[in-house]
Formats: C-alpha cells, sequence, structure tokens
C-alpha cells in the first residue's frame, strides 16, 4: 500500500491540555468550550456550514504514539481490540468528535461539547445530518457489560505517558 499524506485544515483551541482532564467523547463534554482555527486557504469550504447544530470533526490524535492492537479502553479494565474501541493510540491516530457548533466568526468556529485536545490537527470536518447520522441500535459489544466507569482520560493512550496498558 501506499503512504497517505493528509494536510491539516485548522487547529484546536481547548481548554483541554492535560489528557487525564479530557472528558473521553464528546458526548460528555457539553460544558466544554473551545475554537477550531481553519487556516486561510480553507476557509472558502466553511460557506453554508453556520446553518447547522452540530458539526463531525475528524483530526489526528498527535498526542497518541504507535498502536496495539488489543488495548484496555477507558471505559473497561478487559483488553478488546481496537477496531472495537475509540481509543485513539490506533494504526492510523484519527480521532472524531461531534461537536456542537456555536458560531462561525472568519475563520473561527466556536464549538462546544469539545472532547479535543488543545493544538490538535483538525483533519476535516462535515456537518452533522440527523437523516443519515442516527442510527437506532440494539447492541454496543463489549460496552453492554460494562458498569459505569470514570468518563475522563488518562495518559495511557498518549506519547509522554510511561504507562503501557493500552
Amino acid at each position: 500500500m501506499k503512504d497517505i499524506t493528509f494536510t491539516p485544515i485548522g487547529i484546536v483551541h481547548s481548554p483541554l491540555t492535560d489528557p487525564r482532564d479530557a472528558p473521553i467523547q464528546a458526548a460528555y463534554a457539553e460544558a466544554v468550550e473551545g475554537r477550531i482555527e481553519i487556516d486561510a486557504a480553507f476557509t472558502d469550504g466553511l460557506d453554508s456550514l453556520a446553518g447547522f447544530d452540530r458539526i463531525w470533526v475528524l483530526y489526528h490524535c498527535h498526542r497518541s504514539s504507535g498502536y496495539k492492537l488489543r488495548v484496555v479502553p477507558y471505559l473497561d479494565t478487559v483488553e478488546h481490540g481496537v477496531f472495537a474501541t475509540r481509543a485513539p493510540r490506533r494504526p492510523n491516530a484519527i480521532g472524531l468528535s461531534c461537536l456542537r457548533l456555536l458560531s462561525i466568526d472568519g475563520p473561527i468556529l466556536r464549538v462546544a461539547g469539545l472532547d479535543i485536545l488543545d493544538r490538535t490537527p483538525v483533519l476535516d470536518i462535515k456537518p452533522y445530518i440527523p437523516m443519515a447520522d442516527h442510527f437506532e441500535v440494539s447492541r454496543c459489544g463489549w460496552l453492554d457489560q460494562v458498569a459505569d466507569m470514570d468518563r475522563r482520560a488518562d495518559r495511557r493512550f498518549h506519547k509522554d505517558s510511561p504507562d503501557e496498558k493500552g
């Protein structure tokens, strides 16, 4: 296979600087607000985005290093295949968050529900479309068996972590 190269379209400005303080998913971060600053070369792509309540943000998990195919995810104490988790330490360190879009001012998107660390490179933005993005489900894999756990991250998946759990 060929290598794939991505060019970031912007950067996240977030109050979340320490992975241990970050909510593990946007749904657990409703009160966390921040900004996404889009590079000038890509601002025309923001046209008509202001009419959406939510956006999908794809980003590079720049604080993650390497990967393992079996990890202990944040919501469990048991190993699972990395593709059955949302752990950031994966073969391609790509993150996905569904954020609330509060406003757009030029190249600056003000967002809420932010679970992304400060200075994270943004790879893409797409509108959340309920008729296409919402599915009823009857099962949720290993999560169906997990007790309620802490919904904040720790350092297990980040570059500066001596912890080798994940």
